[in-house]
């Protein structure tokens, strides 16, 4: 990899992580990688973003879990008689294909997808964990989707769940932990606007 840097920010589900990494992308003016990975994928795959979407960054639901793209679904033919992986791996090894090729290209944010994992031993990456107060986090989520709060704390639970138990599962590190990430911020403490200042701070430092 070139001497340019990555931010690879890792999120809790509502804890501001995409919008750190928008801000942070507009502030330096580089791009930024979260659902457009997404879309990217899919389109290798030759399957609907919306299948693509149902299984990023999840392991846990068992119907999709055990889904596969036929061997007539790939734009590149495939014996018929070899092993077809589950979608929800095929799409993991397929982002880390495209993050590897991305992050050689040029400096950039990555948000997820086990980023720190796949570049890891890379030079010049920066990797970041956000979190954030559970109510906080029911409010950014209850009014981003008009939830009651409830609903919200239910979908936080499950979200936070599934990326868990993804990051988990693929990296062998604990999704969150200080042992697994260089930097861990708290938005609660720090609010959205200084964590991307201390971000981009970092950066440029």
């Amino acid at each position: 990899m070139a001497e340019h840097k990555i931010i690879m920010i890792g999120r809790q589900f509502g804890s501001g992580g995409h919008e750190i990494g928008n801000m942070l992308a507009t502030r330096l003016d580089i791009p930024l990688y979260d659902n457009n990975l997404v879309r990217m994928a899919a389109e290798k795959l030759d399957i609907r973003e919306e299948t693509a979407r149902a299984v990023d960054e999840t392991t846990l639901n068992g119907f999709l879990r055990g889904y596969v793209i036929s061997p007539m679904e790939y734009k590149d033919s495939i014996r018929s008689d070899e092993y077809i992986q589950p979608l929800n791996e095929q799409l993991y090894e397929l982002q880390s294909e495209i993050i590897r090729k991305l992050s050689g290209r040029g400096p950039c944010v990555i948000v997820g997808r086990c980023a720190d994992y796949i570049l890891k031993g890379a030079p010049n990456c920066i990797d970041v964990f956000i979190c954030a107060d559970m109510e906080d986090r029911v409010r950014r989520i209850a009014a981003r989707y008009d939830l009651s709060e409830k609903k919200a704390a239910d979908r936080i639970k499950r979200v936070d769940r599934e990326r868990k138990y993804y990051y988990e599962s693929h990296t062998g590190r604990e999704w969150g932990s200080p042992l697994s990430h260089q930097i861990l911020l708290n938005v609660s403490r720090l609010g959205v606007d200084r964590a991307a200042g201390m971000l981009e701070m970092i950066y440029r430092g």
